[in-house]
């Protein structure tokens, strides 16, 4: 079990961790391992991972191994992630459609 952290810092400590969690960062060599599709499938297992974690720290919770502060933080990281996916999959979607507008 963690130290327990206070609000504002158990805040800060998601913010930071959450978002590299659930976006890989960019670099010349995730070209050369995939490109972009290769990206999103790495964000997207990150993002079942996070879901995951954050069920299993609730679980722990419930038998008394994690502490309120753990489950919070790992809740919003699941919640981070999927709302990432969600804007990820508009943004594709909104692309498709615009294409599918452009004349030929």
């Amino acid at each position: 079990m963690s130290a327990p952290l206070s609000g504002l810092a158990a805040y800060r400590a998601m913010g930071a961790q959450g978002a590299a969690a659930v976006l890989p960062q960019a670099s010349a060599s995730s070209a050369a391992q995939g490109g972009f599709g290769a990206m999103l499938e790495r964000a997207m297992e990150g993002a079942v991972q996070a879901t995951r974690t954050a069920d299993a720290t609730s679980v722990q919770a419930l038998t008394g191994q994690a502490g309120v502060t753990d489950v919070v933080l790992a809740v919003s990281r699941a919640e981070l992630a999927l709302q990432t996916t969600v804007a990820l999959r508009d943004r594709v979607v909104s692309a498709y459609q615009e294409i599918m507008r452009m004349p030929i």
